[in-house]
């Protein structure tokens, strides 16, 4: 494994603010309006509060471009796809495989980088991305903040690649005991549902905790400092703290939450380029597969960019599910549901949402 400075500058990001990011890479004034005020429900709490009415930014990581700086509508002659630094997309992105395929037909793809789902579908709302992948929970609060996503697709349930983790010589033995205390975690993120199962199997209310919202990078700063007494967070940063700090794993995700990975996409480009949402699914199908039986080298290309070393990696990667399932399925689509219904029923989401009526890409 890498350094700790190595560490920290794989998992740090570029400080900018979410309005800031939206000045400069969107054009017009409605459009800010419309990502600061529609999107408010993302804004995290202010450190230390448990009040879920109260907002404070966004995590303040800035996406990064690729290729060219990202346009507010779709193109024609490119697929602007939002990917993590883990993950299929990144893979995808890594072989080629998929812009060697749109060349091809005279279509070029433009990948932007992000350090979170929330973030991505930020700008996915604001017409800065085509498609993208996020975990289960994202998508739920982009839909209800307006945003124009369609479900195209989603991958196997993975619940042990998400945890609560708390420092090694923490005398905090069980999710009972977080009562009182301080839990940091990425907002609208896939481990937020995961803290609300986990604290309601407890017999805990949300409001007993005090939860604290910051990007991965800054939740591992404060975790790390002693500041906070407990931190959710997904893979890769999961591993990468256990392996730097010793901390441990207080309760994963089994038996409590699916935590699929799901691939979005921009409705009005659904609707007006079908053929390359099916292109894009076709390849992300094909290089998951890949990834199934050749966990080492898709470890070896993941490997500098979240900072685990090769044979952690290919550990981690071969324990994971694999497959795409195109369309999403009935039952996944009521699982999202519950999660969106949860949400509201803790004030944490602005209004109800239908999740049936975004889950299937428009009829070419």
């Amino acid at each position: 494994m890498g350094s700790s400075s190595h560490r920290a500058n794989v998992l740090n990001s570029e400080r900018l603010s979410p309005v800031q990011w939206v000045r400069s890479k969107v054009v017009g004034s409605a459009a800010v309006l419309a990502i600061v005020v529609g999107l408010g429900t993302l804004s995290a709490c202010t450190s230390g509060s448990n009040n879920a009415d109260n907002a404070s930014p966004l995590p303040s990581s800035s996406p990064v471009s690729t290729n060219s700086t990202p346009q507010n509508v779709a193109q024609s002659n490119v697929v602007r796809i939002g990917y993590q630094k883990y993950g299929t997309l990144f893979l995808l992105k890594a072989r080629g495989n998929l812009d060697e395929r749109l060349k091809a037909q005279g279509t070029s793809v433009q990948w932007i980088q992000f350090p979170a789902g929330p973030q991505l579908l930020e700008a996915l709302n604001t017409g800065s991305v085509d498609y993208g992948s996020t975990g289960e929970t994202p998508p739920v609060f982009a839909q209800a903040a307006g945003a124009p996503l369609i479900y195209a697709a989603n991958e196997p349930p993975d619940p042990t690649g998400e945890a609560i983790l708390v420092a090694k010589d923490s005398p905090i033995k069980t999710v009972a005991d977080l009562k009182g205390k301080k839990v940091v975690l990425n907002k609208g993120s896939n481990v937020h549902y995961l803290l609300v199962r986990a604290l309601e199997e407890a017999g805990l209310k949300y409001s007993d905790i005090q939860a604290i919202y910051l990007p991965p990078a800054d939740a591992r700063a404060t975790f790390e400092k002693g500041s906070v007494d407990a931190w959710v967070i997904w893979e890769p940063f999961l591993t990468v703290a256990k392996k730097a700090t010793g901390a441990r794993v207080l309760k994963d995700g089994m038996g409590l939450v699916a935590n699929r990975q799901f691939y979005l996409v921009a409705k009005p480009f659904a609707e007006q380029y079908p053929d390359r949402v099916q292109a894009v699914i076709e390849e992300t199908q094909k290089v998951n597969e890949w990834a199934k039986g050749n966990a080492k080298e898709a470890a070896t290309i993941l490997s500098p960019q979240v900072g685990i070393d090769v044979a952690t990696l290919t550990e981690i990667l071969q324990g994971r599910s694999y497959g795409i399932t195109q369309p999403v399925k009935p039952d996944v689509v009521d699982y999202q549901q519950k999660i969106a219904d949860a949400f509201l029923s803790l004030k944490l989401l602005p209004k109800p949402i239908a999740v049936k009526d975004v889950a299937q890409l428009p009829k070419p």
